[in-house]
């Protein structure tokens, strides 16, 4: 099930893009990233109190606490830069680069949660990095 779930949010990803680029025409990209957390933030509250999981409010430990703050901080900073990196720049270029998170998740994964790094991760990243430079130059 997780494989549907991976496909679903890499066509979301790409939907969001082509959206987003329409959508900052003749608006300032950080306004355009506050409206899209607004929705993002609804929706994802919307989803919470769906499945009735608001109760573990309660249990989040100060640990998970200050990770999930930075996890959003890290995410608003990316979204900020996404968003003026397609107002002014091309998305079928953008996007690939955005996307070599691919290749730089697995070597943070590697130095900060000590996950290992095998050789087929490596060739892996490689691929990928030399795919996103095909696709931008």
């Amino acid at each position: 099930m997780w494989i549907l779930f991976a496909i679903l949010s890499a066509v979301f990803a790409a939907l969001t893009s082509i959206l987003a680029k329409v959508g900052i025409e003749n608006v300032n990209s950080n306004l355009a990233t506050a409206v899209r957390t607004c929705v993002v933030l609804v929706m994802a509250w919307a989803m919470v109190f769906l499945t009735n999981t608001q109760s573990g409010l309660s249990t989040i430990s100060r640990k998970s606490w200050i990770f999930l703050i930075l996890s959003g901080l890290a995410t608003g900073a990316s979204w900020l830069c996404y968003f003026r990196a397609i107002q002014i720049g091309q998305v079928s270029k953008v996007a690939p680069i955005d996307k070599l998170s691919v290749v730089i998740t697995p070597i943070l994964a590697f130095l900060f949660l000590h996950e290992t790094f095998s050789v087929k991760t490596l060739i892996g990243c490689a691929l990928i990095g030399a795919g996103t430079l095909f696709m931008v130059l």
